[in-house]
């Protein structure tokens, strides 16, 4: 069986999870407090020595980390994988934005609110100016589309779903984004779709 070291409030960690749960594959749950240091102890930087979470361990005792790789890894081959040469290239491009454009801002943003003694407290305008101008990235593709890749739900949709559906913990306002707020709506409504919060049996 699969193993998914994790931590329930990550955002990169649900993508994996929510992934899994809809390809329908088991896997048990090994959870880290990333808060209280534990993906920074010698028993978890064996697994990853960049000591970030989710981490997925393969039944050969293959490691993998980044949730981005987890992701195309588990979706080759299935419904959530473009077969077309360029919309993988399209869903890889969303993977890398969701990365280096968006998750930096509003990711950071939402883990300041739940931290407010955290020394980073001051960047928070910024963080809120560079997560809004992702959004409206977003919702501007998202003129005339369903999903981000193709016209179906896909790795990119899960991807960037997972901080976006909780960017308001953050202190955005999805409101002004009338697009991604459909998109969201979208994307609950697929098959096998699961909360943030969600275990495996």
């Amino acid at each position: 069986m699969l193993i998914l070291h994790d931590y329930l409030p990550s955002g990169n960690g649900y993508k994996v999870r929510l992934l899994l749960h809809q390809l329908g594959i088991p896997f048990r749950l090994v959870e880290h407090d990333v808060v209280a240091g534990a993906t920074r102890r010698p028993e978890f930087l064996a697994l990853n020595p960049t000591g970030r979470i989710p981490v997925l361990q393969l039944q050969d005792g293959t490691i993998l980390s980044e949730s981005g790789a987890i992701l195309c890894y588990l979706a080759v081959d299935s419904a959530f994988w473009p077969t077309e040469r360029l919309e993988r290239a399209q869903t890889l491009q969303w993977l890398f934005f969701e990365q280096y454009s968006h998750e930096p801002y509003l990711a950071v943003a939402r883990f300041l609110r739940m931290a407010p003694n955290d020394p980073r407290q001051a960047d928070l305008p910024r963080l809120l100016e560079r997560g809004h101008a992702a959004l409206a990235v977003m919702e501007q593709h998202l003129a005339g589309r369903h999903y981000l890749v193709g016209e179906r739900y896909g790795v990119a949709d899960i991807a960037l779903y997972a901080y976006t559906h909780v960017a308001h913990e953050g202190g955005f306002d999805l409101t002004a984004f009338p697009r991604i707020w459909a998109w969201l709506e979208r994307v609950r409504s697929q098959p096998g779709h699961v909360p943030i919060d969600w275990r495996p049996n």
